[in-house]
Order: structure tokens, then C-alpha cells, then sequence
């Protein structure tokens, strides 16, 4: 439960970020409009009602490619020589 929790709130932050960026953009484009319910003899009658409509704008994110030059550290490996005897091993029991 909490880890729901955990999710449905930075969810909420993360859209709150976007539109406070200019990343969301949500406008209402139609109002909503109730449905008319009307109660007669043979019972309830509900007819009509709109939903609201919205215009979502997001914004874009362009990827691309440059060439550059990276310097790369070389890495040397030598192998052991006459010190070989002077390395301790701890076969101690």
C-alpha cells in the first residue's frame, strides 16, 4: 500500500514539474455539461450530458550525435618479476 502511495505521488510531482516548466501544456477546449435527469410515472429518464474536452501540448526532446575527441587514460599491466618473492601470503591457521 504505501508503495502505491509512494508512486502515485511522484507521479503528481513529476506533472506538477512538467507544466510549471512549460514541458505540459493542458487548456479546456468544452465545458462539461450535467446530464438532465428527469423522474416521471414509469421511473428516471437521463438524457444528454457532455464531457469535457481537453488540448494536451507537450513539449519535445531532440536527441543527436557529435563527433568529438576523447582522451583515454592507457592502462599498463606487468607482470610479476624477481619481487615475486618478497609478496607475503597469510596461510597462517
Amino acid at each position: 500500500m504505501r508503495a502505491i502511495l509512494l508512486v502515485i505521488i511522484i507521479a503528481v510531482i513529476a506533472i506538477i514539474g512538467a507544466i510549471a516548466t512549460g514541458f505540459l501544456n493542458i487548456s479546456q477546449t468544452r465545458d462539461a455539461q450535467p446530464p438532465h435527469v428527469s423522474a416521471t410515472g414509469n421511473g428516471v429518464v437521463a438524457k444528454g450530458g457532455q464531457a469535457p474536452a481537453f488540448d494536451v501540448e507537450t513539449g519535445s526532446v531532440k536527441i543527436g550525435s557529435k563527433e568529438t575527441t576523447v582522451r583515454v587514460p592507457a592502462v599498463q599491466v606487468e607482470r610479476p618479476g624477481q619481487n615475486q618473492a618478497e609478496a607475503q601470503t597469510n596461510n597462517t591457521m
